[in-house]
């Protein structure tokens, strides 16, 4: 009896203290919670939050599906903040489906018609999506997800960096603070409150998902305290175009915005009246919401605004380019990118971290050498959330300003940086010196810079059989002596090219290469390749208006190439390659197009710690 007793108020303590539980910090680091951490007893439910647009056709304000999973001692009254993620693709995606657009074709030309898809959607409330929950909830924190409009449960028209892109998150994290309704059905007037939030909302996510908490801060709502984008695509004219250029993103040849359109559209199941929509004599009275987005977005703003015959930047693009809309941003940055990321390119996320520390907001920057996606150390993460979601005083403020990976280093282990890029890194102009169709000299003497050069375009090749190459017509490359020395590069390369094409139009590749290079079997992601960049000579004058190219006639253009940090080792050369198609990335035109280089008139700038002075010691 004396044992049940004890064991009795052994559990009723337990019970209590559970009930009790707060979240607990140690080192400025939210700690997991034994009280929050069994899953069995969070709980979870959905809802659906009323926005303040409407941009399915039904006449009502869309509402946006969200769903919840809280510890069971918020139901008792603990409050606790939210790491929200929101996405298009929780309730799938046409996966496979071939709608991307042909390729093969002339620059300047209108493109065949593709393909389209009908994505099935998928998913079973009230989960929306399990992703962040287990790292955050046993540390002390609400996790909320939505789906984005459009998509899965939500109201409204995917637009793909359109307004209601912002609105909707915003609408989310207005609700988690009594500002916005929740509802307990898509279409019913039963309420549900956020009483278990603390009103701060800190928002993350990689690639689109890392794109909507961007643009929910550059609403300027308040609450949202702090994001964490990883990989970001914070334009998407600069996802889609490159200086005027139609190119793709890496490992998606023939993508494009209205391609993405297609392949998130998962919502719009619901029947709405047919109000002149199709006027082709079907004589249908009702039409499903999916059918009026694909009239109103994809076939009429999309098919009007994106341009594939030009690649010019215009109002559409404009207005999918967060850059433009960040003066109401408040909350703080934590941005992280891979320097290798050829999908999402790197100077997606730098060109708004450099904005964001410009406007005097918080802001740290996590770089590492791979690929696509890849968020910062949990230690950086926990801290940054600490910090603004709980308000603990951790001195997150006074960290190092920039984390960059090292290239032979775990993406764990980063080092700290006072910046990026690299306060002691200072531009080294080089200029070219001729070797066609051999290769040539990159210097820093401009004696020798004389003469023309020119290579013939051809798309059989591609771009690592070029670098390698001793010989060929197809490219131009122009080699630094061998490093003696290792070589910091940190920053953005540029180069102001004067060329002619035998073509009104022409595509124009550069990219800064590791040679020798390295072809076996262990063969890094940081070896060969250090940056790249693409752009069309007709956009010389202006990104907004190109101008046919007057065969023969030289124009002068200057360029970024894509952010980078790389320790380029001694024994190694810097090349720079300049050819025409990109097989992996742009229009693939009849081979045969000209493209000469004024040597003289052509240079290539690079951020190099320590400047000259130490590319100096380096070759010599």
């Amino acid at each position: 009896m004396r044992n049940f007793i004890v064991l009795l108020v052994l559990g009723w303590v337990f019970q209590v203290n559970a009930q009790d539980a707060k979240p607990v910090f140690k080192n400025g680091e939210a700690q997991i919670v034994k009280a929050f951490e069994d899953e069995n007893t969070w709980i979870r439910h959905d809802l659906w939050v009323e926005t303040s647009f409407d941009t399915d056709g039904d006449g009502k304000m869309d509402r946006m599906h969200v769903d919840v999973t809280r510890p069971a001692q918020t139901e008792n009254g603990l409050k606790l903040p939210v790491v929200y993620e929101s996405s298009p693709y929780y309730a799938g995606t046409a996966g496979n489906a071939p709608i991307f657009w042909d390729v093969k074709h002339e620059l300047g030309e209108n493109p065949k018609p593709r393909n389209h898809a009908e994505v099935k959607r998928r998913g079973k409330r009230p989960i929306i999506s399990n992703s962040q929950i287990k790292t955050w909830v046993p540390r002390g924190y609400i996790v909320v997800h939505s789906s984005s409009p459009g998509t899965g449960l939500s109201d409204g028209a995917p637009t793909v960096g359109g307004d209601n892109e912002s609105l909707a998150p915003k609408a989310v994290i207005d609700w988690l603070n009594g500002r916005a309704k929740g509802y307990k059905s898509r279409t019913g007037n039963e309420e549900v409150k956020a009483f278990w939030s603390t009103g701060k909302v800190g928002m993350t996510g990689t690639s689109y998902n890392g794109t909507i908490p961007l643009a929910a801060a550059t609403t300027g709502v308040d609450g949202l305290e702090a994001i964490i984008p990883v990989a970001p695509n914070t334009s998407y004219y600069h996802y889609y175009r490159s200086n005027g250029l139609v190119r793709s993103p890496g490992g998606y040849l023939g993508e494009d915005i209205d391609v993405l359109y297609d392949f998130i559209n998962s919502g719009g199941e619901d029947l709405i009246p047919n109000k002149g929509i199709f006027k082709d004599g079907d004589a249908k009275k009702f039409i499903r919401k999916r059918d009026y987005a694909n009239a109103t977005v994809r076939d009429t703003e999309m098919a009007k605004g994106l341009d594939r015959v030009t690649g010019d930047y215009n109002d559409f693009w404009a207005g999918r380019d967060y850059l433009n809309d960040m003066k109401p941003m408040k909350a703080a940055l934590l941005m992280s990118h891979g320097f290798n990321d050829w999908n999402v390119m790197p100077e997606h996320s730098y060109r708004i971290y450099k904005k964001a520390s410009e406007m005097g907001l918080k802001t740290q920057i996590y770089y590492h050498q791979n690929g696509h996606g890849g968020p910062p150390p949990m230690k950086i993460m926990n801290r940054w959330f600490t910090h603004f979601l709980h308000g603990i005083d951790n001195g997150v403020e006074n960290d190092p300003k920039a984390w960059i990976v090292r290239e032979n280093d775990k993406r764990s282990e980063p080092t700290a940086y006072e910046n990026y890029p690299n306060p002691a890194a200072k531009e080294v102009t080089f200029f070219l010196n001729p070797g066609a169709p051999k290769i040539g000299a990159l210097s820093l003497d401009n004696s020798n810079a004389k003469g023309k050069e020119t290579l013939v375009d051809n798309y059989s090749f591609s771009s690592e059989a070029l670098a390698q190459a001793e010989y060929t017509n197809h490219r131009l490359l122009y080699v630094s002596p061998t490093l003696k020395e290792d070589v910091h590069i940190s920053g953005v390369s540029s180069i102001t090219i004067k060329a002619a094409s035998s073509k009104e139009a022409v595509n124009l590749s550069v990219y800064l290469v590791s040679l020798p290079w390295n072809k076996g079997r262990r063969t890094k992601i940081t070896d060969n390749i250090i940056t790249r960049g693409w752009a069309d000579l007709q956009n010389y004058k202006s990104l907004t208006e190109s101008k046919p190219l007057q065969p023969g006639k030289f124009y002068e253009m200057t360029f970024n190439l894509q952010p980078d940090d790389q320790i380029i080792k001694k024994g190694q050369q810097i090349g720079l390659m300049i050819f025409s198609s990109d097989n992996n990335y742009t229009l693939l035109p009849e081979p045969g197009t000209e493209l000469t280089v004024d040597l003289e008139s052509t240079t290539i700038t690079i951020p190099i710690v320590g400047g000259i002075t130490a590319l100096q010691q380096a070759i010599d």
